[in-house]
C-alpha cells in the first residue's frame, strides 16, 4: 500500500492557478511519518480521468484527489470515478443531508448534483461548508479549495489510517559539494546504496544563472539508523576524490 495523489484542473495545466495541494500532501504525510510515492496533474478530461483512475482504483494505493468534484460542466471527477468503477452516481442519502443542512430552502436540484457519488461511496466531511467529498476504495476525493481540502485530508489520514503513523519514518542529511562533477560521485552513490539498504543517495545539482555550476547537494534519506553512518562514507569518498564539501545547511 502506498500514498499517491491526484491535483486535478485545466486552471493548474494553463497555469491560471499555482498547486499547493503537491506540497501539503507530502507534507503531512512525512508528519505522521509516511510518505507520498507518487502525483499526477490531470485536466478536466473525463476519459482521461476515468482512465487514470482505473488503474490507480487497480494497484490497491491510498490516494487523495484534489478537485474536479462540483456540479458544473467543467467538473468531471465524480463522473470518471463511476465510470472507472462501472457503476452509476447517486445521492447519497448523507450528503443530502449535508447539502439541504448548509442551504435549507435555497436547496436545488443543482445543488444536491454536488452529493451525486459512485455507487457504494462514502462521505468524507467538509468542516468548512458542509458540502462532502466522497470516498471510495481508499480512494478520497475532495474538492480544490485548499481550506476545505486540507482539513479533510487530516481528518482522513487521523481517523482512517492512524494505524500506519510512522510506517515509513524517514530522515535526510547532505552536503554541498564542490569541484567534482556528477559522474565522479556516482559510483560514491552506488555504493552507499548497496552498503545501506535501507537509505537512497541523491545528488542536486545547482547552478547560477549563466549557466554555471556552483555545487552539488549531495544526501542520503531514508531509515533514521543508517543515515549519520551513510554520511560519514560520502564525506570520506568526497575527500577522496579530491572534493571540498560543507554543511548543507538542511
Amino acid at each position: 500500500m502506498a500514498f499517491g495523489g491526484y491535483v486535478i484542473g485545466d486552471e493548474i495545466l494553463l497555469g491560471k492557478r499555482e498547486d499547493r495541494h503537491l506540497r501539503f500532501l507530502a507534507g503531512a504525510l512525512a508528519r505522521r511519518g509516511l510518505r507520498l510515492a507518487w502525483c499526477q496533474y490531470l485536466g478536466d478530461d473525463r476519459a482521461r480521468l476515468a482512465a487514470a483512475f482505473a488503474a490507480s482504483f487497480a494497484s490497491g494505493d491510498v490516494v487523495f484527489s484534489f478537485g474536479g468534484i462540483g456540479a458544473t460542466p467543467d467538473d468531471h471527477t465524480r463522473q470518471a470515478a463511476a465510470a472507472a468503477l462501472g457503476v452509476p452516481l447517486v445521492l447519497h442519502p448523507q450528503a443530502e443531508r449535508e447539502i439541504r443542512a448548509r442551504f435549507g430552502a435555497e436547496t436545488t436540484p443543482q445543488r444536491l448534483k454536488m452529493g451525486e457519488f459512485p455507487a457504494g461511496a462514502e462521505i468524507v466531511p467538509n468542516p468548512f461548508n458542509r458540502i462532502p467529498g466522497f470516498a471510495v476504495r481508499e480512494h478520497w476525493f475532495v474538492p480544490g479549495f485548499p481550506q476545505m481540502a486540507w482539513p479533510m485530508v487530516e481528518w482522513v489520514l487521523d481517523t482512517r489510517y492512524r494505524h500506519l503513523v510512522d510506517r515509513e519514518r524517514w530522515a535526510e542529511d547532505s552536503v554541498l559539494v564542490y569541484g567534482l562533477p556528477e559522474s565522479a560521485i556516482a559510483p560514491l552513490m552506488e555504493e552507499v546504496n548497496a552498503k545501506y539498504p535501507g537509505v537512497k543517495s541523491f545528488s542536486l545539482p545547482s547552478m547560477s544563472e549563466d549557466g554555471a555550476r556552483r555545487h552539488i547537494e549531495l544526501g542520503v534519506r531514508g531509515a533514521p539508523g543508517e543515515i549519520a553512518r551513510a554520511m560519514e562514507d560520502i564525506r570520506r569518498g568526497v575527500s577522496a576524490l579530491g572534493g571540498t564539501f560543507s554543511s548543507s545547511g538542511g
